[in-house]
């Protein structure tokens, strides 16, 4: 395929000042623009492997930055050090790019980037778009307080240069409305659908993970030396596939391992499980419980996972490849979403990949958290781990034939499927295409 630029071809510029392959939305993005008549530059930190549809296509070019190094600095001194790198770096790629005719920027993080994009659009007279994923501001509050110098320095220019871009594309209806009536932005809904890999998928594919699992993972291989047998999936000598009805139940969460996301709260709730399935083993399966993600606290609780003494419990963190991911959530249970939002103002994606899935979920509840799921009819919402807990015990008593979960668990499919009709790329055309 050709990448000449037709007369009519427009250079679209991506900027994510963070890892490429862990932000999918940005990625989605990429993708439309391309299928759309644009030749594509997505310029972010190379960390983790993107997509390789995205990779692959001759229509986006990756322009990877150097991450700031790790180095041990007083946090002040380190976060404007990491300000003038990521100056410096997003410079360097600017001046090494063809020039853009739009550029979109990810926010957050916003700063440098958001003053350094507006001039850079003014300059060569390109769209500037902003994807409001959440506030920058709200984020550094995390690990400081809100009143602070630096986050009142970062809300002043996240607003201010909020305020002159062209075009402004956000998450939810509570963002467009706190944007609106609070920092006189206006935003138009975008709402992330998953994309056409996210997908349920058949006993046989399901069958096909769990084997390439238990090489690597011994909770996924079967105590009996059946043929092609795993924990969860029988093969037959005539070829047939069936799932084990003495099976461990499968549960997936993907976090980042930072504050926003406790995975304390969990890992009590799998503790309030093992307890409560010692009580009675006959009606609880045993649960195998996969995280996978990156991130800064992940070595603090893999501490403390191995200090558990689970009998019913076994949990894993593995990092699963983007084209691992998806049949992971396809395969599983239940899913669990740890994210509460610094600001209560956007949607966890992992949640619309779930159920692009079909994979129920429970979910920390916050502001707006009803946008996406809605207690009792496509997952469940909890507030702390003692509720997380259960609904685990409830969701898994009698697994997997409990007969009073199954009117249940069908009201949940309906409602899933209806959410999962609409993908990323018809809605993308629908709301976004036309205001580009």
């Amino acid at each position: 395929m050709s990448t000449n630029p037709s007369p009519k071809t427009k250079r679209a510029w991506i900027v994510v000042l963070g890892d490429i392959g862990r932000s999918p939305r940005m990625q989605n993005h990429a993708k439309s623009f391309a299928e759309n008549n644009h030749l594509v530059e997505v310029i972010g930190y190379d960390e983790s492997r993107v997509n390789q549809e995205i990779s692959s296509d001759p229509r986006i070019s990756i322009n990877r930055m150097t991450p700031f190094p790790e180095i041990q600095l007083p946090r002040l001194v380190k976060y404007i050090f990491k300000i003038f790198w990521s100056i410096l770096s997003l410079l360097s790629v600017f001046l090494s790019v063809k020039k853009a005719d739009l550029l979109m920027l990810q926010n957050p993080p916003g700063i440098p980037a958001l003053f350094l994009c507006y001039f850079y659009c003014k300059i060569v007279q390109a769209k500037f778009i902003i994807d409001w994923h959440n506030y920058t501001w709200t984020i550094m509050a995390l690990d400081t307080s809100p009143r602070s110098f630096m986050v009142k320095f970062a809300k002043t220019i996240e607003f201010y240069f909020g305020r002159k871009s062209d075009l402004n594309f956000c998450v939810t209806e509570a963002m467009k409305q706190d944007l609106h009536e609070n920092y006189d932005i206006e935003a138009t809904v975008l709402y992330d659908r998953p994309p056409e890999k996210f997908q349920p998928i058949s006993v046989d594919k399901k069958h096909d993970l769990f084997v390439n699992l238990a090489k690597v993972y011994s909770e996924f291989r079967s105590e009996k030396d059946f043929y092609e047998t795993t924990a969860f999936t029988t093969k037959s000598d005539s070829g047939e596939i069936k799932l084990r009805d003495d099976r461990p139940g499968l549960i997936v969460s993907s976090t980042s391992w930072t504050p926003d996301e406790d995975f304390q709260v969990l890992l009590d709730a799998l503790i309030y499980y093992d307890k409560t399935a010692a009580t009675d083993d006959v009606k609880y399966p045993k649960l195998i419980c996969a995280i996978t993600g990156k991130g800064p606290q992940k070595t603090m609780y893999q501490q403390k996972i191995a200090e558990q003494n689970f009998k019913f419990v076994k949990i894993i963190t593995p990092w699963l490849e983007n084209e691992e991911y998806p049949l992971m959530l396809a395969a599983a249970d239940l899913g669990v979403c740890l994210h509460y939002s610094s600001s209560g103002l956007d949607l966890p994606m992992k949640v619309v990949d779930m159920f692009g899935c079909g994979l129920p979920v429970c979910a920390m509840n916050f502001k707006c958290l009803h946008e996406l799921v809605v207690d009792g009819k496509n997952g469940f919402v909890f507030n702390d781990s003692k509720e997380l807990g259960n609904q685990l015990t409830n969701w898994f008593y009698g697994f997997p034939g409990n007969a009073a979960l199954l009117a249940m668990k069908d009201e949940f499919a309906k409602n899933i499927k209806k959410f999962h009709s609409l993908r990323w790329k018809e809605n993308w055309e629908k709301v976004a295409l036309n205001r580009l």
